[in-house]
């Protein structure tokens, strides 16, 4: 198979099941099932971007240094980023969408707001997925696991915030769908445009890196010391556990190929 033919099937199966798992989820599953992919999604992170992203990306590089740095500034990056998404979410100190009694719905706006935020981010995790492929396809397959284990809980969390917005369960996941095809935009034109520019893919690796591990370390894991329990603690660290070991068994079985 092609690198870009697998840069288009990774992007598209991992768009359409993130989006259908979300869909079951969100409709059905017991919402505990949502703490479990939380965890799993933690260590999967962590695991692509420790074990597999930033080992491929220093390998090829002439200046750690320099590598380094874009991870560090990578991770400011992100995080100035979700500032501005939080300013544009609450322009005051008391933000309504927080505000215990806030009304059932708001005809659609937080819910517009959700579907470009992650119509974004799904377009830059296909610009990642692309350039893991075009490094290495086991390091393709690997990101594109991990991407796709923190894509279902994120989707999951939109698919609640368009129904508590207003939309028809149909059009939530219809939208959602389309929404996930920005990933397959993002792939293209990454592949296309670094073919040219085949040095900027260990620069795009340690991107993807620091918002793996930004994402994990941000925003899922002060999630989980919401339940401090001795019980909720040893089923999260082994479920982060879990999720690295999953990597680190994808990591090999792909590499012996």
């Amino acid at each position: 198979m092609s690198t870009f033919a697998s840069i288009t099937l990774a992007t598209v199966l991992g768009g359409v099941a993130s989006v259908l798992a979300a869909a079951l989820v969100s409709l059905s599953a017991p919402k505990r099932w949502v703490n479990t992919l939380i965890s799993f999604a933690i260590g999967a992170l962590l695991g692509a971007a420790f074990l597999e992203i930033l080992p491929h990306a220093f390998e090829d590089t002439e200046s750690p240094r320099t590598l380094s740095a874009v991870v560090l500034g990578g991770i400011l990056v992100f995080f100035v980023l979700e500032k501005l998404v939080l300013w544009r979410h609450c322009h005051t100190e008391h933000c309504e969408a927080h505000e215990p009694g806030s009304p059932a719905h708001d005809h659609g706006r937080s819910g517009v707001l959700v579907l470009i935020g992650d119509s974004f981010h799904n377009f830059v995790d296909g610009v990642l997925i692309a350039a893991a492929f075009m490094e290495s396809t086991p390091l393709g397959i690997v990101t594109a696991a991990a991407v796709i284990a923190h894509e279902i809980p994120q989707e999951i969390g939109n698919f609640v915030v368009l129904l508590h917005s207003g939309f028809a369960k149909t059009r939530a996941f219809a939208l959602n769908l389309l929404s996930s095809l920005a990933m397959v935009l993002g792939a293209w034109l990454a592949y296309f445009s670094l073919q040219s520019t085949h040095g900027v893919t260990n620069t795009l690796l340690a991107l993807a890196a620091a918002s793996m591990i930004y994402v994990a370390m941000s925003d899922l894991i002060p999630g989980l010391h919401k339940r401090p329990e001795l019980g909720a603690t040893v089923q999260q660290v082994s479920l982060i556990l879990l999720g690295i070991a999953t990597i680190w068994f994808t990591g090999r079985l792909t590499h012996a190929h």
